[in-house]
């Protein structure tokens, strides 16, 4: 039987991301399950990583993209958690099944350093994935994985919010977008940025309270002020990086959390770590989420019947223009490839 896949072949680059088979072996371990995977989103990782800046020393061939939806095709002998049929989400580290994870579980990674799911096949170990949310299409639930959990344990595991509690959203990409929908969801005040005043009338309809457009306000953090009656925010969604944080530690209210997420402005830069000091802010690394997180994630996400903003789908075909309209920042909320 065989597997269509994309591989990024011989060396980095988009250029280099070819569309090929491999075989799916015909037996299964007695704890494994064999997805026929239908969609899968991008995340800003996945493009560093075909690119070769996420991880220069990645093996290859590497099937990218750690993001997937599918529908169980076969189970190993042991598998009590699934039956052909089930609809399921792979996890983004396979072996962090709750808790802390130890360095074991963050290697365990879909699309780097282990083959992903831009392919129509996918083999995981039953723990290594989770039940799909009734109300969602696979092209909308693929989107949960990495930009959905990310966002869900900033907001609720580190972000210490409750109602009343201001909430700054960097951006319109999907972790942000994902984050304004669950602190409303709990109660929270949610200011967004954009460079885009027709992104920022999208979020507002979202639920964003107020909205700040950072290329005709380059002082953004003073506006964060003025609209926190210049307490500053409770909790920040850093996906900017170095590039942004020194503004990010100028909006952050005293003892407040920045959840720094992602690197789109840079990841190194010098800063001054005095307002951290100064104030007792709390910088929380958030690097997406265990097996027990995702189920409560899709627990509030079903009862709440939320659904994810897919801003664009791609065809089977078209992963590297996917790619390419990633990389150009023009998308709102999540970029996604469909194969079904």
């Amino acid at each position: 039987m065989k597997n269509k896949v994309w591989e990024i072949q011989g060396s980095f680059g988009i250029q280099n991301l070819k569309e090929t088979e491999r075989e799916i072996p015909e037996t299964l371990a007695p704890k494994e399950v064999l997805v026929r995977l239908t969609a899968t989103s991008l995340n800003y990782r996945d493009y560093l990583m075909v690119i070769g800046t996420y991880n220069p020393r990645q093996k290859l061939p590497l099937i990218p993209c750690s993001d997937g939806a599918g529908v169980v095709e076969a189970v190993g002998s042991e598998v009590t958690l699934w039956k052909k049929g089930d609809r399921v989400l792979p996890i983004f580290a396979q072996k962090w099944i709750d808790g802390v994870p130890n360095m074991d579980n963050l290697r365990s990674t879909l699309g780097g350093p282990n083959d992903g799911c831009l392919a129509q096949y996918g083999k995981f170990s039953e723990e290594g994935l989770v039940a799909t949310p009734s109300h969602l299409t696979d092209k909308e639930a693929a989107t949960l994985g990495c930009a959905g959990l990310t966002a869900y344990n900033a907001v609720v595991n580190f972000g210490g919010i409750e109602p009343g509690s201001d909430v700054l959203c960097l951006g319109t990409g999907g972790v942000s977008l994902f984050a304004l929908q669950f602190a409303k969801m709990m109660g929270a005040r949610v200011i967004i940025t954009s460079s885009s005043d027709e992104k920022l009338a999208r979020a507002k309809a979202l639920g964003a309270d107020e909205t700040i457009n950072y290329a005709t306000k380059a002082n953004w953090e003073r506006d964060v002020r003025k609209h926190t009656k210049m307490a500053g925010a409770d909790l920040i969604i850093e996906v900017g990086g170095a590039g942004t944080m020194q503004k990010s530690m100028m909006s952050v209210k005293p003892y407040g959390t920045i959840a720094l997420i992602g690197v789109l402005a840079g990841g190194e830069s010098s800063l001054s770590l005095y307002p951290i000091l100064m104030q007792g802010v709390k910088v929380q690394g958030v690097i997406v989420g265990s097996r027990s997180d995702f189920e409560r994630m899709n627990r509030a996400i079903e009862q709440n019947q939320m659904k994810p903003v897919v801003d664009k789908v791609f065809g089977w075909k078209e992963v590297p223009e996917a790619l390419e309209y990633l990389q150009t920042g023009k998308h709102f909320g999540k970029v996604v490839v469909s194969w079904e």
